[in-house]
C-alpha cells in the first residue's frame, strides 16, 4: 500500500466516524431535545418555517438557534482552516485544531445534558447551541478535506448519484463501496443514538458522540491524519 493510499483510507475512516457521529447527535437532538435537527440543516430550515407558520410540538426559537450555532461553526472552521499560522509546516495543524474545537462543543453539550432535567418545560438551549456549531464546524472541516462521495451530513447528492448512476436507472453500475458506507455510517449512528437515548438516557448518545470526536481528535494529533 503507498502512503497516498493509506492517508486516502485514513481519510474516509475519518470521514465515516464523522457521518455516524452526525447521526447520534441528531437522533439525540430530534427526539430528545425538541424536534429540532443540530447537523441536517436542510430539515432544520423546513422545521423553522413550519414552526412559524404555527405546527404544533415545533419550536422556532430551537430551529433558529440551530440554524445559527450551525452557520457558527461554518465560520470556526473557516478560520482554522484558512489561518496561515496553522498550515505551515508538515501535517495538518488546522485539522487538530478543528477537531479539538468539536470535541470540546460536543462535551460541553454533554456537560450540559448532564446539569439539566429532561421534561416538557425543559428548553434544552445549552446543549443545542453547542452541538449545533460543532456540526457546522464538522461539515466545513469535512468539505475542506474533500474526499468525494464521502459526506458527513447531508446524504441527498450522495444518494441520487448511487441512483443515477445504478444499472437500474440505465447508469453504468457504481464499484466503489465507500459510495454507500457513508449513507450506512449515519443510519446505525442513528440507529443506536435513538435506542440510547429512548431505552437508556440522552446523555449516553452524546458521551458516545464524544468518544468519536476524542478518538478523531487523537488520531489527527498523533499524525495518523493528514489533510490537504
Amino acid at each position: 500500500m503507498t502512503p497516498s493510499t493509506a492517508r486516502d483510507r485514513r481519510q474516509v475512516a475519518l470521514l465515516l466516524a464523522l457521518a455516524s457521529l452526525t447521526g447520534l447527535v441528531d437522533a439525540t437532538s430530534f427526539l430528545g431535545l425538541g424536534r429540532v435537527f443540530v447537523a441536517n440543516m436542510t430539515g432544520n430550515v423546513v422545521l423553522l418555517a413550519f414552526a412559524l407558520a404555527g405546527a404544533p410540538g415545533l419550536s422556532a426559537d430551537l430551529s433558529a438557534l440551530a440554524l445559527a450555532g450551525f452557520l457558527t461553526g461554518a465560520v470556526l472552521a473557516g478560520r482554522a482552516g484558512t489561518a496561515p499560522a496553522l498550515r505551515r509546516g508538515r501535517g495538518a495543524r488546522w485539522l487538530t485544531v478543528a477537531l479539538a474545537i468539536q470535541t470540546g462543543l460536543i462535551i460541553a453539550a454533554l456537560i450540559a445534558a448532564s446539569l439539566t432535567s429532561e421534561g416538557r418545560a425543559d428548553r434544552p438551549y445549552g446543549i443545542i447551541a453547542p452541538l449545533a456549531a460543532a456540526m457546522g464546524l464538522q461539515h466545513a472541516t469535512a468539505r475542506r478535506v474533500a474526499v468525494p462521495e464521502v459526506p458527513t451530513n447531508v446524504l441527498t447528492t450522495t444518494l441520487t448519484g448511487l441512483v443515477i448512476d445504478s444499472r437500474l436507472a440505465g447508469g453504468p453500475g457504481f464499484h466503489a463501496p465507500r459510495r454507500l458506507a457513508a449513507p450506512l455510517a449515519m443510519f446505525t449512528g442513528a440507529l443506536v443514538g435513538s435506542a440510547l437515548l429512548l431505552h437508556v438516557d440522552r446523555v449516553v448518545p452524546l458521551a458516545l458522540a464524544a468518544a468519536i470526536a476524542a478518538g478523531c481528535l487523537t488520531a489527527a494529533a498523533t499524525g495518523r491524519l493528514t489533510a490537504p
